[in-house]
């Protein structure tokens, strides 16, 4: 017993559960500042996600994008990067899956992973533009990830336009059944909601995040130089290949998620009018998540269940959708703000640091 207080109650884990809690908090005083009951909100956003099998799946098919993009986010930070560019490379992701998974017509033991390959490939090389052109250039990559956001949107636009949607319609053609990735016995056992084999794929996929990072060499250099670039440079490692490196790997965790929402959600890409903004919410989850895998992981949890749930709280409690972000931005803020939460977890440490724990 006296273990599993010592867990919860280390400040890896106190800090960032307070900051969730004062968030949830302040999400609770922006409720009844606009004259909605926060009980009957949270109570609502619960009953939402936890209410009903197909929504519980649903749920997990809302989470899984966000693991991908916040791992992308997080690995850039990793590496000394900001890649605020998940969103464009989660974009060209879907459409080289699309790409792939509609013009070829292959077994489905190739198929669908040539699709997934192909968005991992497209997100890593459009990650990889930003991270030339500041090791070769110096050019900000927080300003070019940024554009080449828009540059996907709109590339994304012209190519189905041009190659893939008939006349006078709004989408492409489905993909072949071959590269669907639907797990169809899982989707049924949740009153068919989207489930697929993405979910499986976002967790190996922070897996390879832990591992490459801090049990190799290359993970070990492209650490170094985000830590202190002069000082990797002296040591002989090349800094600019590692800085291109980081970014295409993580655009190959945002271009995964952006394939495998076309081949395990949607099956087909349509126009867009918009940014999808995973790729911006990934850049919270990897704030709340610490830039560490099993952090994205939870916080796209978080992340995934209040925005599932927002749809709850805004029909069953009448509360708008907006203030759900006040309380994911509470939620940010909190965590961001070491300083303050640990102003309310210190009395606990002192305790702990009395006892001798």
């Amino acid at each position: 017993m006296n273990k599993v207080i010592a867990v919860f109650t280390k400040e890896s884990f106190l800090v960032p559960a307070v900051a969730i809690l004062l968030g949830l908090l302040t999400g609770a005083i922006a409720m009844l500042a606009g004259g909605f009951n926060p009980i009957d909100a949270y109570t609502a956003l619960i009953k939402k996600v936890f209410g009903s099998a197909y929504n519980f799946g649903e749920t997990i098919r809302q989470i899984t994008p966000l693991i991908f993009t916040g791992l992308a986010v997080a690995f850039a930070f990793r590496t000394g990067l900001f890649n605020i560019g998940a969103e464009g490379q989660f974009i060209v992701g879907m459409i080289a899956s699309t790409v792939v998974g509609v013009s070829f017509d292959l077994p489905a033991i190739i198929h669908a992973p040539l699709a997934i390959l192909a968005g991992a490939v497209a997100g890593g090389l459009w990650g990889a533009i930003a991270g030339y052109l500041k090791a070769a250039r110096g050019v900000n990559e927080v300003i070019t990830s940024i554009m080449l956001n828009w540059v996907a949107l709109y590339f994304a636009n012209w190519v189905m336009n041009a190659f893939f949607i008939p006349a006078g319609k709004q989408t492409s053609e489905e993909v072949k059944d071959s590269a669907i990735i639907t797990i169809g016995w899982l989707a049924e056992m949740f009153d068919n909601a989207r489930l697929h084999w993405g979910t499986l794929i976002a967790v190996l996929a922070a897996i390879f995040f832990y591992i490459i990072l801090w049990k190799t060499k290359s993970g070990f250099e492209l650490r170094s130089v985000g830590l202190n670039p002069h000082a990797s440079e002296y040591a002989g490692m090349n800094v600019n290949r590692n800085v291109v490196k980081a970014m295409f790997i993580g655009g190959m965790f945002a271009g995964i998620g952006g394939a495998t929402e076309i081949l395990g959600v949607f099956h087909y890409q349509a126009i867009m009018t918009q940014h999808t903004g995973y790729g911006f919410d990934g850049i919270a989850v990897a704030l709340i998540g610490g830039n560490t895998p099993f952090g994205v992981i939870l916080a796209a949890i978080l992340f995934g269940v209040l925005t599932f749930g927002a749809s709850g709280m805004q029909f069953s409690a009448g509360v708008p959708f907006e203030l759900i972000r006040v309380v994911i931005a509470s939620v940010i803020f909190f965590v961001a703000a070491h300083g303050i939460v640990k102003i309310f977890v210190k009395p606990i440490l002192m305790k702990k640091k009395e006892g001798g724990h």
